[in-house]
């Protein structure tokens, strides 16, 4: 059998490093051609990517110089037996075993109808059926001209494939081979050694699927059971007897090489790390309280934010994308913040809602963040709350960390605007990011086009600059998350409770109207902070800077013993 390799990365002119360890070279095998059945002379074929038999054999040297037809004029016979078996030009090098021959000559006359570019998508073997029609047709089909050459009557079987669950009618009109207009028709059916069974063409119109041509002429369970009713048991029972070795088969293939027994390991595994995932309840407690500084943003799309210190909200740039000129929102722009929006009853919250001032107290498009000052007087507010608890919630600054190399971390938000929520996640570390990304590919590794086309959207996204060697790798933390849009902006908290971190990027994609997201991305709140306090210092903006001396020298003592030799000096220096 072979499986999917990384040909969809290979054939990117992307520098995406994560692509030749997802699943390397599991496509992989080679077979031989001759271009004459009277030609002893056999030349290897090194298939290692998914494609037919003849784009396969057009990438030998000899091609070029022993073809000379159009490819509708190539007849391809399987096997070196006498005149056997012929396959189409577009056959899946996936269903040619290793060793297999295929001699391959050119007639005067067309031999197949050209194929359409949507049918050369190229799946694993173990999505295909493969079976065989006799080239003489049956009783009432004798007398009717079957096949766009008669060429192809020189031959006893032509070999025909199908996708699970494609009809026999459209198999054979995919194929090229067959007269457009067959009529209607059945398969008479007679057991043969070969794979599959071979078939006869009679005059009854075939409706069934590719999977029943293969299959033996037996009695299903649930045929068992409409037949003569569910108190057959020991009917039933000799059937599901009979049907054991194929079971035993889907096992054996489902496992993968593992035994049931480490499957099962695995899953134990799996949930000892969802214990381990469990929170004490005083942490999470924490982590709601906390929770109460968090906001959403309205007016300028989804987002959210939380209060950095005092009166000031810290969120990402990219939010206010096309509403800013020069550190100011546009005129036409206003932006408001709205504490506490826990519960999806309008008529129950106890909502807060402040307007920002249009300057921006501080911007900045390379780090991603941006900080905003609330409007105190101009406030919105539910008519519930009384006059003594308009208040801003207290800032997160008093609660900084550094960033934590693993562990747990937290991330509460809005994700898609609606209510806030909280996310309980691990960190991926920076040598196992590559390992994250393969990952979750894994489970679409039958689906070649589904692959790629994943692969193509977190790569126009920029996945590769995350990974080791790129320019992000040291300056993001990353994790798994259901943090969708809207979360953008969100604290990201360690298992202490202390925020290090502004949740940023997401690498994600859409299955219809699901969202299913890769990997998600924080940058360090401690650089952002630093950017800020030297900003401060460089505009002369000394009542500002004031407020956060006392925020900073917690941080440097308290929190950021990892970074001290780094920002010290800095934060010293923005602080005199």
């Amino acid at each position: 059998m072979h499986r999917i390799g990384s040909i969809f990365i290979r054939t990117r002119a992307s520098n995406l490093c994560f692509a030749a360890d997802f699943l390397q070279g599991e496509h992989s095998h080679h077979f031989t051609v001759k271009f004459s059945r009277h030609d002893p002379k056999e030349y290897t074929v090194n298939c290692d990517q998914p494609c037919t038999v003849l784009e396969a054999i057009k990438s030998t040297e000899k091609y070029k110089e022993k073809i000379k037809c159009a490819d509708a004029n190539i007849i391809m016979q399987l096997g070196k037996e006498d005149k056997e078996s012929i396959v189409p030009t577009h056959f899946p090098c996936s269903c040619i075993s290793d060793d297999e021959c295929l001699i391959i000559s050119c007639k005067k006359e067309k031999i197949e109808e050209a194929q359409e570019q949507q049918n050369k998508i190229i799946y694993p073997r173990d999505r295909y059926i493969v079976f065989f029609i006799d080239t003489i047709g049956g009783v009432n089909a004798k007398s009717k001209e079957l096949f766009r050459s008669s060429v192809v009557k020189q031959y006893k079987t032509l070999c025909v494939y199908g996708e699970k669950g494609m009809t026999v009618e459209a198999a054979l009109k995919r194929d090229g081979r067959f007269i457009d207009d067959l009529g209607k028709f059945e398969l008479d059916e007679k057991q043969q050694e070969k794979e599959g069974a071979s078939n006869n063409l009679q005059n009854e119109h075939e409706t069934r699927s590719v999977e029943d041509v293969v299959k033996q002429s037996g009695v299903s369970v649930k045929r068992a059971v409409e037949k003569s009713g569910s108190d057959n048991i020991d009917e039933i029972y000799e059937i599901l007897r009979q049907q054991f070795p194929d079971l035993k088969k889907w096992m054996e293939e489902r496992f993968s090489g593992n035994s049931y027994e480490e499957e099962l390991t695995l899953r134990k595994e799996d949930f000892g790390k969802i214990q381990q995932s469990f929170s004490e309840v005083h942490r999470v407690r924490n982590l709601l309280k906390l929770g109460e500084s968090v906001c959403k943003l309205i007016d300028v799309g989804q987002g959210t934010g939380f209060v950095l210190f005092d009166n000031f909200i810290l969120t990402n740039a990219h939010l206010f994308k096309g509403h800013v000129d020069e550190a100011k929102l546009q005129v036409d722009v206003d932006v408001w913040i709205r504490f506490n929006y826990d519960d999806p009853d309008p008529y129950l919250l106890n909502l807060k809602l402040f307007s920002c001032k249009k300057t921006f107290i501080d911007f900045d498009a390379v780090q991603d963040y941006a900080i905003l000052e609330l409007n105190l007087e101009d406030q919105n507010l539910n008519k519930n709350i009384e006059a003594e608890e308009i208040k801003v919630p207290p800032g997160l600054l008093r609660n900084f960390g550094p960033v934590p190399l693993n562990g747990k971390a937290y991330i509460i938000g809005h994700p898609t605007g609606g209510v806030k929520k909280m996310d309980v996640t691990r960190i991926i570390e920076e040598e196992d990011r590559l390992q994250a990304v393969n990952d979750h590919l894994r489970p679409y590794k039958d689906h070649l086009f589904t692959v790629h086309s994943i692969i193509q959207v977190i790569t126009d996204q920029g996945i590769e600059h995350i990974l080791s060697g790129g320019v992000l790798a040291e300056k993001v933390v990353t994790y798994k998350t259901f943090m969708y849009r809207g979360s953008s902006g969100s604290p990201v908290f360690d298992a202490f409770g202390r925020v290090f971190g502004l949740h940023s990027l997401l690498f994600a994609y859409k299955v219809g109207d699901q969202p299913h997201i890769v990997m998600g991305c924080a940058y360090p709140l401690h650089i952002m902070f630093k950017q800020f306090v030297i900003k401060l210092k460089e505009s002369g903006n000394y009542e500002l800077l004031s407020r956060v001396k006392g925020f900073i020298r917690v941080f440097l003592l308290q929190w950021c013993q990892d970074y001290c030799h780094v920002v010290q000096p800095q934060y010293l220096q923005s602080c005199r």
